[in-house]
């Protein structure tokens, strides 16, 4: 393996924390809600980021339509009404548990209970929100199915960034360093500009390249001076996979050993350079990192 490190000036725009408000781009801040064993870790993460960005915290629980049916031994469906009254009062608690919690932490948020397609209803928010803050654990009920497979929708069929919790609890840090994933693809070209506003607000940002054979990449100095006009300072680090051709295994390793090495308070990356098909026959980055991942997440499509 072979590694090089470029580094360009960035031009002093010294900021008054007012400025850095105002840079730092994310005001609205979807958070999914669900009702499980990572929901404070989620939670924690978005009021992170909402206190950073002085943004506005827009928490959205879906309840799944099928949460609601039952099926019997030929085929039916049919709607129990004890299954809607313990589905009303758990929404009802984690209503109350999430309002207590969050009018004790200073930002400002509301909070939104529907009924429909997680995904539909998660992506139909997301117009209007800058940034989508969720996590990996899902349900323990049988409907609600893999969280990759609503992540990946999120990512494919959203046009909004998601910003997915870390699985060992560690929360982000908007102020501290962050990690690019960068590959040279339009996708973590998209990821980058999407996180400017946040990636003004960090003391250190390091691009890491994994080089690989293919077409239509950008020059990776070309990133390095396109957030420096941002006002952004940041150094490349260049991984070539030695022998060739490089593998998922590989190029997932190497990012989050060079994250926790730089102790990233979160990475950012592209998702889905190749089509979801081929991700799911043939494995993929993306498919690792949103399986499992042990620094917070910045990713888009």
């Amino acid at each position: 393996m072979a590694t090089d490190q470029i580094q360009l000036d960035r031009i002093d725009t010294a900021a008054s924390d007012t400025q850095r408000d105002i840079v730092a781009g994310v005001k609205t801040i979807l958070l999914h809600v669900q009702n499980d064993k990572a929901l404070d870790q989620t939670l924690e993460s978005a009021l992170s980021l909402a206190r950073a960005c002085d943004a506005h915290l827009d928490c959205l629980h879906v309840t799944p339509i099928q949460a609601y049916t039952s099926f019997d031994a030929f085929g039916g469906t049919f709607v129990m009404s004890e299954v809607i009254k313990s589905i009303d009062e758990e929404e009802k608690l984690l209503s109350e548990r999430l309002s207590a919690k969050l009018r004790k932490e200073g930002v400002s948020w509301d909070y939104t209970q529907v009924t429909g397609d997680v995904a539909s209803q998660i992506i139909g928010r997301a117009a209007l929100a800058d940034l989508v803050v969720t996590g990996r654990q899902p349900k323990r009920t049988a409907f609600q199915g893999p969280t990759i497979g609503l992540l990946g929708d999120l990512l494919h069929r959203s046009r909004t960034p998601l910003f997915i919790a870390a699985d060992d609890g560690k929360l982000p840090d908007p102020n501290g360093r962050v990690l690019i994933a960068w590959n040279g693809s339009f996708e973590a070209a998209n990821a980058v500009r999407s996180a400017v506003g946040l990636l003004r607000l960090a003391s250190e940002v390091r691009v890491v390249r994994i080089d690989e054979q293919k077409d239509e990449t950008f020059p990776s100095t070309r990133l390095l001076e396109y957030l420096s006009r941002q006002g952004i300072n940041a150094d490349l680090k260049v991984e070539v996979a030695d022998p060739m051709p490089l593998d998922t295994d590989f190029a997932y390793a190497c990012l989050m050993s060079e994250a926790e090495r730089m102790e990233a308070g979160y990475v950012v990356m592209g998702g889905y350079g190749h089509s979801r098909v081929s991700e799911y026959m043939f494995g993929g980055l993306t498919r690792s990192v949103l399986g499992g991942c042990s620094v917070p997440l910045f990713i888009a499509h």
